[in-house]
């Protein structure tokens, strides 16, 4: 158990976490980030990927809507000018199904907005992201071992319990890699994998336009999230430029709007760079969000807006004491990105 769940439970204790709020007061927006909502146990693919249970995301929304006052995602330059109040946003990245089936009812029964950052790819041609396609190739394998020496040092071990290490090693070192080199470490694994290539449809994994239009009309925000979602800092110029400004043509096709706000995949400080800024700021681009934690104050950077994950093995004790108290359970990873662009 770590030092922030065993706190949270401290403060679980009848009316001690309210008064150290309130003794404790925090000025800022805190924005969290979801990606899918439902019971991801049992799946082949990215476990780590779901965020909250139906139940648990139900209870976080009425939380949240009586603790705080939960804003859209234009509503948080205006909110950053104001003074005495706990402002948080909601946000989704990907565009998964169950985010239109599960989690938009609940957002819509507790009247609370929301963002959607939408992989445009995705939805277009449905087919199984990279982080879902080298979960499954580890968990359905029957070989014993792989060696991807090329990339990872091995050879890698699969009994014994040991694929979900072995997918956490694997899904780091695809982050870590060039385009192409992160290309050549998936048709490897496909390879000793023996399991097939992602050519198969995933229609059952994503939203599709119509679903989108909806939360769009119903007041949710639907921001961009790269065309492919690769990790932008990896590819070159041309290329960022091209997954940046085809998302926001996307978007523009199908709901009429421009791509004000988009979240960098992977979102860590150093998957996006200066060029990736440039290209934002080319494609009209407002906010972009980065994903490593902390609080959005009227210091940060327009294009490096900190959200913090919300995750399904997180007790309620601990989401409860993160939106509570943010300053201290909601820090910001040490390794900043430098970065000369205007603040709010």
């Amino acid at each position: 158990m770590g030092k922030k769940t065993k706190t949270a439970r401290l403060l679980a204790a009848p009316g001690l976490r309210r008064v150290l709020s309130r003794a404790l007061p925090w000025e800022g927006v805190l924005i969290l980030n979801y990606h899918r909502v439902g019971d991801g146990s049992r799946s082949i693919h990215d476990r780590d990927l779901w965020s909250a249970s139906s139940d648990a995301f139900d209870a976080q929304l009425s939380f949240l809507k009586a603790n705080s006052d939960v804003i859209a995602l234009d509503e948080i330059e205006s909110a950053l000018a104001r003074r005495g109040s706990r402002h948080v946003a909601i946000t989704f990245d990907d565009g998964y199904l169950d985010n239109y089936e599960l989690a938009y009812p609940l957002l819509r029964q507790h009247r609370l907005p929301a963002a959607f950052f939408i992989a445009t790819g995705f939805i277009d041609d449905p087919r199984l992201p990279w982080w879902d396609e080298i979960a499954m190739l580890v968990r359905t394998t029957t070989v014993e071992q792989l060696d991807l020496g090329e990339w990872v040092a091995g050879p890698l071990l699969l009994e014994g319990g040991r694929r979900a290490e072995v997918i956490r090693t694997l899904l780091g070192a695809y982050k870590a890699l060039p385009g192409d080199e992160a290309a050549k470490l998936l048709g490897s694994l496909r390879e000793q994998a023996r399991c097939g290539s992602n050519s198969a449809p995933a229609t059952k994994h994503w939203m599709d336009w119509t679903m989108i239009r909806d939360m769009a009309a119903n007041g949710m925000t639907i921001g961009g999230h790269t065309v492919h979602h690769p990790v932008l800092s990896r590819r070159s110029l041309a290329q960022q430029r091209a997954e940046i400004s085809g998302c926001a043509a996307r978007l523009r096709a199908e709901l009429g709007q421009a791509m004000d706000y988009f979240a960098y995949p992977v979102g860590s400080p150093d998957a996006f760079d200066e060029r990736t800024r440039q290209c934002l700021q080319d494609a009209g681009v407002r906010l972009a969000f980065s994903y490593y934690g902390g609080i959005a104050t009227r210091q940060s950077a327009r294009y490096d807006i900190p959200r913090v994950a919300v995750a399904a093995r997180m007790e309620n004790h601990l989401f409860r004491a993160m939106a509570a108290l943010p300053q201290f359970f909601c820090r910001r990873s040490e390794h900043l990105v430098e970065s000369t662009e205007p603040s709010l």
